[in-house]
């Protein structure tokens, strides 16, 4: 008996819930509705192996700022400096495979991934940035950058890093037979390392992360960046000096997943695409700015600056172009010659 009155108040339940959910919806009913996946925000995360307020994370968060007034919010850009998601190397490793969105990196590491990119490398190749421009973003540099996509990379643009100087804490670097004998930190470029070891230094690579400490320990002697690397990080803390060779123009490049960019709404991609553009002038600009402003700035904190003969460096350096004629397409080296 107790068996039926239980089976009686189950089915009085059910036909109960069953009346209170009727064919009959009311669209005021206060229940949420489910959100469906384009209601979800896209997440696109941003790498840089520089500081929060270096050009690299700055020109990003002008990206960042562009990229979501373009599509209302709905995409979220999270910025990852100070290499986060690794150095630049394993970064681009992580665009190819797709477990990483963006990346803002110097073009150093790229001939690892693509030998068009070791034009770059060669010193004293671009004396002026703004020709460089010219080059970068019309035929050639298209060309260049488009040499990524076998390997799942969509390259946006050429953004800014500067003209490499090199700093030490021994003795000020005026002509090149000064460096010789110095341990300066390179990053892992075959074209970098030739270059220093034509100059009798002893290059040695190493991850950007391990650089302030090893200035400060001794374990190498100085480094080679753009001004705006040397202020942003502080390695006027650990350098008497810097001289301002110019040695290597060094341009960065905003990267995308292909896979990740493929899956975005045509609307969202042509904000990204817009957004880049935008944010690549900024950073360009703001480079150039920070050029004009930093000699002084590095002095005010006890740093010798030296200007330098760069003739005499670049004569030094000829040999390079040899050692490389071979790897590099000379139309690239005849397009950038001078500029």
């Amino acid at each position: 008996m107790k068996k039926v009155v239980s089976i009686l108040l189950v089915l009085s339940l059910v036909f109960s819930l069953s009346a209170c959910s009727g064919g009959d919806k009311d669209s005021s009913s206060s229940e949420p509705a489910a959100s469906s996946p384009s209601d979800e925000k896209i997440v696109i995360r941003v790498g840089t192996a520089t500081e929060l307020d270096s050009h690299y994370a700055l020109g990003a968060q002008e990206f960042e700022k562009k990229v979501e007034e373009y599509t209302d919010g709905k995409v979220d850009v999270q910025i990852f400096p100070s290499g986060q998601l690794g150095n630049e190397r394993d970064m681009i490793e992580g665009l190819s495979l797709g477990t990483l969105e963006m990346v803002v990196s110097s073009t150093g590491p790229l001939p690892n991934f693509s030998k068009d990119f070791q034009v770059f490398d060669l010193p004293f190749l671009i004396t002026d940035r703004e020709k460089a421009y010219e080059v970068m973003d019309g035929e050639i540099g298209q060309q260049i950058l488009a040499t990524l996509e076998p390997l799942g990379i969509k390259a946006l643009g050429f953004w800014e890093n500067g003209f490499r100087n090199v700093s030490n804490n021994k003795q000020e670097i005026v002509t090149p037979d000064d460096i010789a004998g110095k341990k300066i930190r390179t990053m892992e470029n075959p074209i970098h390392i030739s270059t220093f070891q034509q100059l009798k230094a002893i290059p040695t690579p190493m991850a950007w992360s391990e650089v302030f400490t090893a200035l400060q320990q001794g374990t190498i002697d100085g480094q080679e960046n753009p001004l705006v690397v040397f202020n942003s990080n502080k390695l006027y803390e650990a350098q008497k000096y810097l001289s301002l060779t110019g040695h290597v123009y060094s341009p960065a490049v905003m990267l995308i997943s292909q896979s990740a960019f493929d899956s975005y709404p045509k609307e969202v991609q042509d904000a990204i695409v817009k957004a880049e553009k935008e944010a690549r002038t900024w950073e360009r600009e703001y480079c150039i700015k920070m050029d004009n402003e930093l000699v002084d700035t590095i002095k005010s904190y006890g740093v010798t600056v030296t200007e330098v003969d760069k003739s005499l460096w670049q004569e030094a350096c000829q040999p390079v172009y040899d050692q490389y004629a071979d790897e590099i397409n000379q139309d690239y080296v005849n397009a950038l010659k001078g500029n």
